[in-house]
């Protein structure tokens, strides 16, 4: 299910709500913000909402992406992932892309699954910015290139986990800068990060690669942050 059909999901459970009286359109408005005739035009179909927009109406009905899935494309998603086991959770590896653009990430995208401690996971503390939708720890392998531009914080074929429900540029641990990763091209590089006017700075750990410069425009730094760094695993 692509992001239009998420869309068009989220509209018929809104109308459905509203239909049966647990719901106005003003409530809607005052709950999230936004003017009546805005959300008006997006439950007459006139107009759609942004990633963001979208996670302000799941919080403010107490939805999640989950919610807006037919059963079977519930089962779809999960069917190849095992269920968590104990005092394990499961974490998916994907492709950069995948973790850079995609809230959910299907099963057709899993390339493996690692097993972390929920003690862990529930201590790593969360600095989200319109992310209610988007399932949050993630793994990707870091290539050669982007192991050497962060030598010896990183190594080639680095494991890295990536929280994506902290995409603030506000240090997790004082003095010490967070390494994240960064929506580029469609893909994530790994970088410390830090505002520079209308720019992100992409800084390298190792001081013989390049700072990267990333133009903001009309985005806020959060739009192109895919989470932070928060666990890396190197390969013997």
């Amino acid at each position: 299910m692509n992001a239009t059909s998420l869309q068009e999901q989220l509209r018929l459970t809104l109308r459905e709500r509203i239909h049966s009286k647990k719901l106005t359109g003003l409530g809607l408005a005052r709950q999230t913000g936004f003017e009546q005739a805005y959300i008006s035009n997006f439950l007459n179909r006139k107009r759609s909402l942004s990633l963001e927009g979208m996670d302000r109406v799941l919080a403010a009905q107490n939805l999640s992406i989950l919610d807006l899935l037919s059963r079977d494309e519930v089962n779809k998603r999960t069917s190849s992932i095992s269920i968590s086991e104990g005092d394990f959770d499961n974490v998916v590896l994907t492709l950069p892309e995948v973790a850079a653009t995609e809230p959910v990430i299907t099963r057709e995208a899993v390339q493996d699954i690692l097993k972390f401690k929920k003690s862990f996971l529930r201590r790593l503390r969360p600095a989200p910015a319109g992310r209610a939708a988007w399932q949050r720890f993630v793994l990707i392998k870091v290539d050669a290139q982007e192991a050497a531009s962060m030598y010896p914080r990183l190594l080639p074929a680095a494991t890295v986990l990536i929280d994506r429900h902290y995409n603030l540029l506000q240090p997790y641990r004082r003095n010490e800068p967070n390494i994240y990763a960064v929506r580029k091209n469609r893909s994530c590089t790994i970088k410390y990060v830090e505002r520079d006017g209308d720019h992100l700075v992409l800084r390298p750990h190792n001081q013989t690669h390049p700072v990267g410069v990333l133009p903001l425009g009309q985005r806020n730094p959060s739009d192109l942050i895919v989470g932070r760094v928060c666990h890396v695993s190197i390969e013997t």
